[in-house]
């Protein structure tokens, strides 16, 4: 049996504690969060803990807050020679403090607190100084279900740089056609099969070879046509001009 002590009660160190909870093989030692962790999480019968001075001896430490605090809170740790991770895509592995064993643990998935994640769909990218921390970071990944890759720093930040790409940006970019539909009394729920629809298409064609529409085309008319709907918003007018002429780009 595998001890685990979360600190942070975000986003994704709510994820990890609910799924360390539920997992056969692995034991939530210890849940810290400088304030107070509510009862809506579910977790009942959990040792929960706002004081770094008050952590329970474990085999693993994982470190889920901002990526400001990781520093601070891995400086702060009142105790030497453990093996301590964070969860960050971003953050360097040398931030760790060197008075415990350190190593990365970084989920590449989005969180929210409202919605549960099966670790079957979170690949976690692995990163230690040891290779024994390794073995173990690994058994921990397969417990949870979750895929592993072991990636250097640089690899990491890169497919963290990658994954705003693909998550957020579009999101961002759905949160738009949102406006756009909701302005004319449309229903978003029309576009969500051909969301669907480009997401399965990926599972077997590249990103380049699946690229369709009027910018690849260059059906100058419908892209006039679409601009000049776009006059009353023109942030989002520049966004389309944007993304347009880096798909002909890329599409020469």
């Amino acid at each position: 049996m595998i001890s685990i002590s979360v600190i942070g009660a975000g986003q994704v160190g709510t994820q990890f504690c609910k799924a360390i909870n539920a997992t056969k093989n692995l034991h939530l030692e210890q849940w810290y969060n400088r304030s107070k962790i509510g009862p809506e999480n579910g977790l009942d019968g959990v040792d929960f803990c706002n004081d770094l001075m008050k952590l329970n001896p474990a085999d693993l430490y994982i470190i889920a807050v901002s990526d400001s605090a990781v520093e601070a809170i891995s400086n702060a740790l009142p105790f030497e020679k453990r093996l301590v991770v964070h969860t960050s895509g971003s953050v360097a592995l040398r931030f760790l403090n060197k008075k415990n064993r350190k190593g990365v643990f970084y989920p590449l998935q989005t969180f929210s607190k409202t919605s549960d994640l099966d670790f079957v769909n979170v690949p976690i990218c692995i990163e230690t100084t040891d290779k024994s921390d390794r073995k173990l970071l690994k058994s921990v990944a397969e417990a949870l279900g979750s895929p592993t890759y072991f990636i250097q720093s640089e690899q990491r930040q890169s497919l963290h740089l990658s994954a705003v790409f693909v998550n957020n940006f579009t999101n961002q970019l759905y949160r738009i056609a949102h406006e756009l539909t909701d302005s004319e009394g449309l229903e978003f729920d029309i576009l969500k099969p051909l969301m669907q629809e480009t997401i399965q298409k990926l599972q077997k064609l590249s990103p380049y070879m699946a690229q369709t529409g009027p910018a690849i085309r260059n059906d100058k008319k419908t892209i006039k046509q679409h601009l000049k709907l776009l006059e009353r918003t023109p942030k989002y007018q520049k966004i389309y001009e944007i993304l347009t002429q880096s798909i002909q780009y890329t599409h020469g």
